[in-house]
């Protein structure tokens, strides 16, 4: 087995929920998988850990490459891309949400599998709800697990199908399957896209050339310049093949839509079209929201780079405070693969970001960001800001409080470890030492995601369960292993 390389995280690292993963195919074009490593190129921010591709050539067969590390580092390499020809290719670049938190070649997807009318693979965003009693059902069965992946379960429940070909074999699978799933699968011949009943985890077909694109994103679609078609829908699968084109089937009862709202919040590039709407546009909206909700004299609008930057423009716009870039990221700050010393550790942010003292020092600062998970890194940013000379920190926070964990696909730490389930906004404010803090209120959120209503309580319009601890779909395993509910009195 390749032994993982050991690279740790930064100390502020913790502080951020973690993205999920991207996924990309490409069908009928020659050397698909230089395209796949391009939309993976693309789709870095959703999983740094590790990436794969695997490809199809008529004459040499399925071929596959599985790296640690960041797609620039491994895919651009010209002895890789050869062994991986033909006109057929999936993708994934990973951050490991569910299975082991080692780094371990086996859970590096796509997962392949061989079955009597050929082979599949498959790669997946998003986390299966019910994957340990899945798991535990097909081992008592026979089945051979080579991973700790929730994924590998898809392939397992696909190998002991009936049907007679794989979209169907895949159909049945799926439909065992809870939580939130987008997949894309190629086999020999097709490619092959899925998206949970609730659209949780986000597909987008795109058309390039005489081929065709399945991404997690539109801004991957750009990078290799396709043609944006249209999302896959919530529970719909599509079978695309050189002969036939997209074909569409409904495998799934219909539900309402439940989009995960924090792909508007954080996860999704800005440049990404979502739902028909600018991703930067509505972080903008929600700093527009934000001015409204929450004013307060100051005499600079800065950003905590990069995420808050939309929301910071659109908070200045609104407000009239001036707009400045307080906070300057080192652009070229990665991951280390060498363990820090506990001087460097102690640096923390400082190691990803600066303060522009000239620009501080006696001013009333607002400071916008994304989010506050444990708020060890807003701590920090603050303290930055007032060494550097600032006479008064203000947080505006573009989410509501984050107080719940995600089990649809995102790394949540446990519940008692996020700020907000234990202490209300004011009590955050103190322990945060700040003049004021702001989070922006859930039909805020909405408003500015596209609902000029707000958020419909008795049926929302998005999976907003960080937030408001209603889950869409219960995650059955982790309710099993003890995870309390919200209650009606909370």
């Amino acid at each position: 087995m390749e032994e993982a390389p050991r690279f740790y995280a930064h100390p502020f690292d913790d502080d951020k929920l973690k993205e999920e993963c991207g996924i990309f195919g490409v069908i009928g074009v020659t050397d698909a998988s230089n395209f796949v490593a391009l939309g993976l190129h693309a789709l870095q921010h959703r999983g740094q850990e590790a990436g794969g591709i695997v490809c199809h050539d008529p004459e040499l067969g399925f071929n596959s490459a599985r790296r640690f590390g960041y797609v620039r580092d491994n895919f651009t390499s010209a002895d890789i891309m050869e062994t991986l020809p033909g006109p057929l290719a999936i993708g994934h670049v990973r951050y490991s949400t569910a299975g082991s938190k080692a780094a371990v070649i086996r859970d590096v997807q796509p997962f392949f599998g061989e079955f009597s009318m050929g082979g599949a693979a498959i790669a997946h965003n998003g986390n299966i709800t019910n994957a340990l009693a899945l798991r535990k059902e097909l081992i008592e069965r026979g089945s051979i697990f080579q991973s700790s992946s929730d994924s590998e379960c898809i392939i397992h429940l696909m190998a002991r199908s009936l049907q007679k070909d794989i979209p169907d074999r895949m159909e049945d699978a799926l439909r065992r399957v809870e939580g939130a799933f987008s997949v894309v699968a190629m086999t020999r011949t097709k490619l092959i896209g899925v998206r949970d009943p609730l659209g949780v985890r986000p597909l987008v077909i795109g058309k390039v050339a005489d081929g065709w694109v399945l991404s997690s994103e539109t801004c991957a679609l750009d990078i290799i310049g396709a043609e944006f078609v249209r999302e896959v829908e919530p529970g719909e699968m599509v079978v695309i093949s050189a002969a036939k084109g997209v074909e569409s089937r409904r495998p799934f009862r219909p539900q309402p839509s439940k989009f995960c709202i924090f792909e508007h919040v954080y996860f999704s590039r800005p440049d990404s079209i979502i739902g028909g709407q600018s991703v930067y546009e509505t972080r903008r909206r929600i700093g527009v929201e934000l001015a409204r909700e929450a004013p307060v004299d100051a005499d600079l609008v800065c950003p905590v780079p990069d995420s808050g930057t939309p929301a910071a423009i659109g908070y200045s716009q609104e407000s009239g405070i001036p707009y400045a870039m307080g906070i300057i990221r080192n652009q070229y700050m990665g991951r280390t693969f060498i363990e820090p010393t506990e001087q460097i550790r102690n640096m923390g942010v400082r190691l990803k970001l600066n303060v522009n003292r000239a620009l501080i020092k006696g001013k009333r600062v607002i400071l916008v960001d994304d989010s506050v998970v444990r708020g060890t890194t807003s701590r920090k940013i603050k303290e930055m800001i007032l060494d550097a000379g600032a006479a008064e920190v203000h947080f505006r926070i573009a989410s509501p409080p984050t107080a719940w964990p995600c089990f649809y696909g995102v790394d949540t730490p446990q519940r008692e470890k996020l700020l907000a389930a234990t202490m209300s906004e004011d009590e955050m404010r103190e322990h945060l030492n700040v003049d004021s803090l702001r989070f922006i209120s859930l039909d805020g959120l909405y408003r500015a995601a596209g609902e000029p209503e707000g958020r419909n309580n008795a049926c929302p319009q998005y999976c907003d369960a960080c937030f408001s601890g209603e889950y869409p779909v219960e995650p059955s395993d982790m309710v099993a292993k003890g995870f309390q509910l919200k209650t009606a009195a909370e």
